[in-house]
């Protein structure tokens, strides 16, 4: 296409042919020098003036809002995590505590949510460390509450047979409490051992009384032991009362009951005797809690109405009658049969 140009000699626009070098010339400029104008356009836009690409300003403004939102569920989950503590500490210190279960263990709680990369995946979406670190909040806190959740389900059913427990809990005295009958002698705690002395750790309540006075279950539970034990305890009766409590009877003179075997409070299982490493005779006393000796008289009156005492033993007498008693010498023969 031909090009008109202006003659100021015959005052007329007269057409020019342009050359093709000239043409392929300026295209080639054109080509070099539009990139160049844009990039020193951006440039100058976005180094020498600070300013921002549009879409860049707009991600940047979406971040934030998302950076906020962060935050903001970071700090609902930081009032969510300090109620569920104090859940977890008062069903650990006080409810669970009640009912004789043991603390549920941190790694328990946390379990399957360390060890592991479990957020690997957030890396293919170039997520950063926040919000890792909150989907490993939000994990950790939904298997909190799930535990939690179970733990007061078990609470609950133990509280729905709160009356079982209270008939469980050892609380009365092993013995007929009537005074002039029986003397507390050894307490619990340190003493100096009666027969080896030196000091040792008495682990119960020695009360001295008459061979052959009736001892009593202190509460209802499963016979766990009933045998002769050599190691000083002599004939020894064991029970399981459930929810963390056991109660122990040595020294025995009869042993009234099988291992297996239910009993309930205020029903007879021995009498008292002067078995195994004894001194004189006495019934020794030993109620444990969640596995550790616990001081006895904590749990007894041995002020209980001799009246309400001997009442409760004949009705327990008149549901279970008992059968066969055995001997120190029938328990030590069985004892070498084995």
């Amino acid at each position: 296409m031909a090009k008109w140009v202006y003659n100021p000699e015959t005052l007329l626009y007269e057409p020019q042919n342009e050359s093709k070098r000239s043409k392929v010339l300026r295209i080639c400029v054109l080509v070099i020098v539009a990139p160049a104008l844009v990039w020193l356009y951006f440039w100058l836009y976005t180094t020498v003036f600070g300013f921002e690409l549009p879409k860049t300003a707009l991600l940047r403004r979406r971040n934030a809002r998302y950076q906020a939102k962060l935050e903001l569920l970071n700090r609902q989950m930081d009032l969510y995590e300090e109620t569920l503590q104090g859940i977890e500490e008062r069903d650990d210190h006080v409810y669970r505590s009640i009912y004789g279960l043991g603390e549920i263990p941190d790694d328990v709680k946390y379990s399957g949510l360390v060890g592991e990369n479990r957020y690997a995946h957030l890396d293919e979406y170039g997520a950063n460390a926040n919000l890792k670190s909150t989907m490993r909040r939000m994990d950790q806190l939904t298997k909190r509450v799930y535990i939690q959740s179970k733990s007061l389900d078990e609470v609950g059913g133990l509280a729905r047979d709160a009356g079982d427990m209270i008939a469980c809990v050892p609380s009365v005295p092993p013995i007929c409490p009537e005074p002039g009958k029986y003397h507390l002698s050894s307490p619990f705690g340190h003493r100096t051992d009666p027969v080896y002395g030196g000091g040792e750790y008495h682990s119960g309540q020695d009360i001295a009384t008459h061979r052959g006075n009736p001892v009593y279950a202190t509460g209802d539970g499963v016979v766990e032991i009933a045998d002769f034990n050599f190691r000083g305890y002599g004939n020894e009766i064991l029970i399981d009362h459930g929810y963390g409590y056991k109660s122990h009877y040595a020294h025995l003179n009869t042993i009234e009951v099988v291992p297996g075997m239910k009993v309930k409070r205020g029903e007879r299982i021995g009498s008292v005797g002067n078995s195994g490493k004894s001194t004189g005779c006495h019934l020794h006393y030993e109620v444990i809690y969640r596995g550790s000796f616990v001081n006895p008289m904590s749990f007894m009156d041995m002020s209980m109405p001799v009246s309400e005492f001997k009442a409760m033993v004949s009705e327990r007498a008149s549901e279970s009658p008992r059968g066969k008693r055995s001997s120190t010498s029938d328990i030590l023969n069985r004892r070498r049969a084995r």
